[in-house]
């Protein structure tokens, strides 16, 4: 026979575990920031760097959810998966949403199934080399490899990723000396760049920036229209007369397409506030990136645009997913 005490126990860790169900599911004051890379990368540190503040505007708790796998598709159909109410979203790099379409024949998510909420930041791209390496701007850079035999090996984070862009992007407007040897993740690369196994590497400079500033790469240009205030010695392509040479690997925040427009607007101005504080544009300013805030039609325009570039690229040069 049950004691009164026994049954009143069980009764009570069945409402309990009742109530507990429902609570994980729905999470009414939690929104989900959903990544497809795991801990301690550079979309990782953003996502950390924003998320009180963000939690903050929308009178939420932020959760991060690390679902990297499938190129993206992993955290990208969690995100579709999830209910229509504009608390999971998606902190996306360019790369999902501009070169993967045209890079994929059968993408295992449909870009059109996402709405854009925001722009979060820039991310502009540096080439560094080995600090032993002569070369000290970008023209001493092309002349070197212009005139060994084979080119130069140039390494990226892998195929299709932004680094190996640049490199396309590189071959397009100064000549075809650059041998592409696509690695498993910017970590690799950089080590082969220090290692002297590869000649140079295309980074973003949140990535890079502290080898730069420990003397472990060196940087010698920028790939993008004006210089980096954090690096102000260093060259862009534009300076040199080697025109076309812009990345941007930027993050923003998408959303599943079903969320409703005043959801999405409700959205859009929780950002703006958040990279309009200061102590939030003061660390993700020290950490290299470029924080900047857009409409969600100015997000899809530019996502459109870059969309096409890299889809020329793509078939210019022949470029298959591994």
């Amino acid at each position: 026979m049950v004691s009164i005490q026994k049954l009143a126990t069980l009764m009570l860790s069945s409402v309990l575990l009742a109530g507990a169900v429902p609570a994980l599911a729905q999470a009414p004051n939690v929104t989900r920031l959903v990544l497809a890379f795991p801990p301690g990368g550079p979309t990782d540190s953003l996502s950390r760097q924003i998320a009180e503040q963000l939690g903050v505007e929308l009178g939420q708790s932020i959760v991060i959810e690390n679902r990297p796998g499938g190129n993206g598709a992993v955290a990208a159909q969690f995100v579709l998966n999830a209910p229509n109410d504009g608390k999971t979203l998606w902190l996306t790099t360019a790369g999902a949403i501009t070169v993967n379409p045209g890079l994929y024949p059968k993408l295992a998510y449909d870009v059109k199934s996402f709405a854009p909420v925001s722009l979060l930041v820039n991310n502009q791209e540096v080439l560094v080399v080995n600090p032993k390496n002569p070369a000290n701007d970008p023209a001493q850079f092309i002349k070197q490899a212009a005139a060994t035999k084979n080119g130069v090996n140039i390494t990226s984070s892998g195929i299709g990723s932004m680094p190996h862009m640049a490199i396309e992007l590189l071959k397009d407007a100064s000549g075809d000396y650059y041998t592409h040897i696509p690695n498993k993740g910017a970590a690799p690369a950089i080590t082969d760049v220090m290692g002297g196994q590869v000649d140079g590497f295309f980074g973003d400079i949140p990535g890079v920036l502290p080898f730069i500033q420990a003397g472990s790469l060196k940087a010698i240009a920028i790939a993008a229209p004006k210089r980096f205030a954090m690096l102000p010695n260093v060259k862009t392509f534009d300076e040199i007369g080697v025109k076309g040479m812009y990345l941007n690997n930027w993050s923003a925040i998408y959303v599943s397409k079903q969320v409703p427009p005043a959801v999405i607007e409700h959205l859009n101005k929780a950002i703006v506030r958040t990279l309009s504080n200061k102590a939030v544009q003061d660390k993700l300013l020290a950490s290299g990136t470029d924080p900047q805030h857009s409409t969600p039609q100015e997000m899809a325009n530019q996502a459109e645009e870059e969309t096409k570039m890299w889809k020329k690229i793509i078939q210019k040069y022949n470029i298959k997913a591994e």
